[in-house]
């Protein structure tokens, strides 16, 4: 081996010399053309040192080095900035929007000039400009293919009402504002019609993508409001990019008649995009659905018709962007396809492009163009009127539909995120010239604004609903959770049973949770409603109220804990079928062999973990009013009385199982009973278990859990008991 790689080393040695050597002789031999070119060579002349310095500033100043300059600061500074605005529980978004107005004039320019210009030639801003405008272009796409139709689909009725709202009614105050800031501002460079029309259109938009990313952090993307929420911003995103389009077309035709072929052409254009396009994709895509991997060929078809549709909605006078939109919005909607073509566009988009175009916006956005108290007069106007159409609009039409004012104002706060989509929109505007340079700045300052209080506003309207609960934890707070939905009508019956009529004073909360991610979120409010059905009718037969909450989710148990822990109730009541479990042995854990088929041993894992006092019902043959007996252990389940007495308030007759014991407080307080309420209350002594077994099958028996776990070790007999309603007592007090 060591021969072989010596034998190497001399042929390589040896081809260097031959060839060096022909390549040298070759070369002198050329010098003989040298006259021919002494006049065309631009020669730098000194040492060779010097000679070196100028051919790396020429390098230096080269289109292509300032680009990748310029990329390099624009990728730090926004990842920079996007993790300190994380720190502060702001979309990072944000924070690149930022960075990319810190890199221009406003700062960078104003602070370090030499810097700026270095960094941002004028010359070089074209090249920037077009690389931004392509990025663009591949994220409008991912927007397109993120749109589900489905979604404006299933709440097609409460998302065009909330959607419309928030874009009827901003673009009512927005064309209103301009009459004020037209003729000082913006007479000058575009007519009144297409200024107005964008002011509108910029109070208009929801930046879809902001809002989606705010709702997925904060959880609440499988909640019903999450999914009202994404369908009226699809539906708004829809909306409005279809309303831009047709305000492009009025502003470069000058007029509203001419622009009518635009709007003509873009009907057409739309027309067969859905008609032609769509159906055919959808067929391509079955075929490629099949195959193991979307391959380069069909990605390259896809990216075709991307700029295919860009470059006609431009020509047309619609905008590129509305083209890629577009041709997002016919891909295939075939889900494993969509996430293939969106991880393959969507980084490079995001990561790469989109930074690129924060620090083109931040170019323009030169905040010292503002630089009277009637432009900040200006701001603020255009700010408050941005805020009061959307957030307003949008939480009242939320509210008229039937959304209770929380979600209202959750809705509209979240609707009011503008972000991205809106620097979108002003950029096309200050490019056709539409936009003054000031009102341009004014109007990304109004985007920052409505984009960065969308986080602690959603933080005030939350704290100002619990002060408003506070009122409510005044009540007693019970809470219970069911699966099948018959349960939940039974389970609300036997609070009323051991509440009576002071269960009109409390504040009741069911819980219905579906386990499994598996179920399709923009379903969640179809079976939320059809889970709920039959407990709404037995609440309204008791004329009480009972909050409904629903959750889809794959971790069950940590979830009711964490709703449980959250709500501090009173009671916990919880159904644990009607079936004991027989495939486990007895074991020294209390409880640990009954619990059954809803939860099974997940019940246990419930009790552990949270204070509140606990109640299970076991729902064998139980028939409202049935005889209720209640089973007393002794002085150590002296807390039953309470429920015991209140239900003798209510005048319901109760049977008694006391253990016979020798202690004088307990038999003192049994008799006490039996005479402040006689006739009601009928006692049995008893030593054994098997006393408790009776005729009554479709009567209840009510326990201590500690009663409850003496009772589990004999299996037989509890198999013989009537329906069970287990109740453990306040953990925080030390004892179960």
């Amino acid at each position: 081996m060591r021969n072989r790689a010596r034998k190497n080393y001399v042929i390589y040695v040896l081809m260097l010399l031959l060839f060096g050597g022909l390549i040298y002789v070759a070369i002198e031999e050329g010098d003989r053309f040298s006259h021919h070119a002494v006049d065309t060579l631009n020669v730098v002349q000194g040492s060779p040192f010097a000679m070196f310095l100028q051919f790396l500033q020429d390098n230096l100043h080269h289109p292509l080095t300032t680009l990748l300059i310029q990329i390099i600061a624009v990728l730090l500074m926004v990842r920079l900035f996007g993790y300190l605005f994380n720190l502060i529980g702001q979309p990072g978004v944000i924070g690149e929007i930022v960075a990319g107005i810190v890199l221009g004039p406003s700062v960078l320019g104003l602070f370090f000039p030499d810097a700026f210009h270095f960094l941002f030639p004028v010359h070089s801003l074209t090249n920037l400009e077009l690389l931004s405008q392509v990025g663009l272009i591949l994220f409008m796409f991912v927007i397109g293919m993120e749109l589900d139709f489905s979604v404006l689909k299933n709440k097609i009725n409460e998302t065009l009402v909330i959607s419309h709202a928030g874009i009827l009614v901003p673009f009512f105050l927005g064309i209103l504002s301009s009459y004020w800031i037209y003729e000082e501002y913006a007479a000058s460079q575009t007519p009144f019609l297409p200024f107005a029309l964008f002011i509108g259109i910029s109070m208009s938009i929801t930046a879809f993508p902001v809002l989606a990313r705010i709702i997925q952090e904060r959880n609440m993307t499988k909640s019903p409001l999450g999914t009202l929420t994404i369908a009226s911003a699809a539906n708004d995103d829809v909306t409005a990019w279809c309303l831009l389009a047709v305000v492009i077309a009025i502003s470069k035709a000058g007029s509203f008649t001419s622009a009518l072929y635009s709007v003509g052409l873009a009907v057409v254009y739309i027309a067969i995009m859905f008609l032609v396009v769509r159906p055919f994709l959808k067929k391509v895509g079955e075929v490629y659905a099949n195959q193991e991997a979307i391959n380069k060929t069909f990605v390259a078809f896809i990216l075709l018709i991307l700029i295919i549709s860009s470059c006609i909605t431009e020509i047309i006078g619609i905008h590129a962007l509305f083209g890629a939109f577009m041709a997002g919005v016919v891909m295939p909607s075939n889900i494993g396809f969509r996430k293939v073509m969106m991880e393959k566009v969507e980084d490079i988009s995001l990561v790469f492009f989109l930074p690129l175009f924060f620090a083109f916006t931040g170019l323009r956005t030169e905040i010292g163009l503002i630089n009277s108290p009637e432009l900040w007069l200006v701001c603020l106007l255009l700010v408050t009127v941005a805020i009061a159409g959307k957030l307003g609009g949008c939480a009242i039409a939320a509210r008229l539909v039937g959304e209770s004012w929380k979600d209202s104002l959750t809705i509209g706060t979240l609707m009011n995120t503008r972000g991205l989509m809106e620097l979108v929109a002003l950029n096309i505007g200050y490019e056709m010239g539409v936009l003054p340079p000031s009102i341009f700045v004014i109007l990304v300052i109004m985007a920052l604004v409505t984009t960065f209080m969308t986080t602690p506003l959603l933080h005030l309207v939350e704290r100002f609903f619990v002060h408003r609960e506070e009122k409510l934890s005044l009540k007693r707070k019970l809470i219970f959770c069911f699966g099948r939905p018959e349960s939940g009508s039974k389970l609300l019956s036997i609070y009323a049973l051991l509440f009576g009529k002071q269960l009109k004073k409390n504040h009741l909360i069911a819980a219905h949770y579906t386990v499994g991610t598996d179920l399709n979120p923009l379903n969640a409010t179809h079976y939320a409603k059809e889970s709920f059905v039959l407990l709404n009718q037995r609440a309204k037969e008791l004329d009480i109220e009972v909050g409904n909450h629903y959750r889809v989710t794959d971790k069950l148990v940590q979830e009711m804990i964490h709703f449980v822990r959250d709500e501090h109730p009173d009671m916990l009541l919880l159904g644990a079928g009607s079936h004991y479990r027989s495939d486990m042995p007895v074991t020294g854990t209390p409880g640990a062999i009954l619990w059954l088929p809803l939860f099974r041993d997940k019940i246990d894992g419930i009790m552990e973990q949270v204070k509140c006092p606990v109640a299970v019902f076991v729902n064998r043959q139980y028939r409202e009013g049935a005889l209720v007996s209640f089973v007393l252990g002794g002085m150590i389940d002296a807390f039953m009385l309470s429920y015991l007495e209140m239900m003798l308030q209510n005048g319901h007759s109760v049977r008694l199982f006391a253990f016979d014991t020798d202690d004088e407080g307990f038999v003192q307080r049994i008799d006490n009973l039996m005479a402040h309420y006689p006739g009601q209350v009928s006692v049995n002594w008893f030593e054994g278990i098997e006393e408790l077994v009776t005729d009554e099958k479709d009567g209840l028996l009510i326990m201590s859990h500690l009663s409850y776990s003496k009772l589990s070790e004999d299996e037989s007999v509890m198999k013989e008991l009537s329906s069970l309603l287990v109740i453990r007592r306040n953990k925080s007090n030390g004892k179960k």
